[in-house]
């Protein structure tokens, strides 16, 4: 079940007994969990009827009979059960004995008075096991795992609606460009701009240009941009800025080098026939990255791209060795860089 389809069911009021939200993307987990809580307890209630069990410290079946118990005022009681680490193929450390065939009964006769969700932060569950056919079975599942562009701007777009806003696609492909893929870091930067257009209902360009900071990672994406595009003014403008808002060089020299390194991989592996998902697994980044990646590598030749990663090992050793000014050691990088360019250009 994907997050948007989850959350209408959830916001209908369409309230499973059973959830199971697993995944590495935890903003997601934990906005689905508040999610649920907020629409099966009221706020005043919370106290006396939404219980958290860790697995790492207590057996399972205690969890369970706080689920079977009746809430103590309300209708219903929600119970978050963490760590099962019995779904998935690890070895339980804590050495703490669950009941499993308790919970196998649970699951097939849930309490009508109790919502249970589990919450396994993890990368993939163990689908032989029985336990977690039965829980895909009869309960409501979410993965929540990286997603790709699309489904960033999609998230995006439902985001600004649930603020009673709208943003257009481009604006939103600039969010992205601009603050990364993290889910968190995009929720404060959306809410920060519903705030800033008030009573207007648009979110575009323009007001992603006023209110949303670029990261440093993003302004050496630019830099890189303004350097392949042969817009060394430009290039130069962004660096000064960077050194003026108290950048280490060494900082930025490193992060030149990484999305350097990151440009050739993938370059090399598209030759090899990597699609982009492909090769953002291969590599373990995601795969907004390698796209930028793949189009800031077209302006490269691979031996270029050798020479360059080459340059910039050459200008970590100096600075690091107090040979020559940090500041110029980059100016003098970008002068290079540059040059080369344009007599690819002729």
């Amino acid at each position: 079940m994907t997050i948007n389809e989850l959350h209408k069911k959830i916001k209908k009021n369409e309230i499973a007994p059973l959830y199971l939200l697993y995944g590495t993307e935890e903003y997601l987990i934990n906005e689905t969990l508040d999610l649920i809580v907020d629409t099966v307890i009221p706020e005043d209630e919370r106290e006396f009827n939404v219980s958290v069990f860790d697995l790492n410290e207590v057996p399972l079946e205690v969890a369970l009979e706080d689920a079977e118990t009746l809430p103590f005022i309300g209708e219903k009681r929600v119970v978050i059960i963490k760590e099962p680490i019995f779904l998935t193929a690890q070895k339980d450390k804590n050495k703490i004995e669950h009941n499993l065939k308790k919970l196998e009964n649970y699951i097939i006769n849930p309490s009508p008075d109790s919502v249970v969700i589990f919450v396994a932060r993890y990368e993939k569950l163990d689908e032989r096991k029985k336990i977690v056919k039965l829980i895909k079975t009869h309960g409501d599942v979410l993965f929540a795992t990286s997603m790709d562009e699309k489904m960033l701007v999609t998230w995006i777009k439902s985001r600004v609606k649930n603020g009673q806003k709208q943003i257009k696609d481009e604006a939103a492909q600039l969010l992205l460009r601009i603050v990364g893929t993290k889910l968190m870091l995009l929720a404060n930067e959306i809410d920060k701009m519903i705030l800033y257009i008030g009573d207007d209902e648009l979110i575009d360009e323009e007001v992603i240009k006023v209110i949303v900071p670029r990261t440093l990672e993003e302004n050496i994406f630019a830099l890189i941009d303004m350097i392949v595009t042969r817009r060394q003014a430009e290039a130069f403008t962004i660096l000064n800025d960077l050194i003026e808002q108290k950048e280490e060089p060494i900082k930025i020299l490193s992060l030149l080098s990484g999305q350097f390194r990151l440009i050739y991989q993938v370059k090399e592996l598209s030759k090899r026939g990597y699609g982009q998902s492909q090769a953002a697994t291969f590599i373990k980044v995601h795969p907004f990255r390698v796209k930028r990646a793949l189009e800031q590598g077209k302006q490269f030749s691979e031996q270029e791209l050798v020479r360059i990663i080459a340059d910039l090992a050459e200008a970590d050793y100096k600075m690091k060795t107090g040979k020559m000014d940090k500041k110029l050691l980059l100016e003098l990088f970008i002068l290079g860089l540059n040059n080369e360019n344009k007599k690819e250009a002729f």
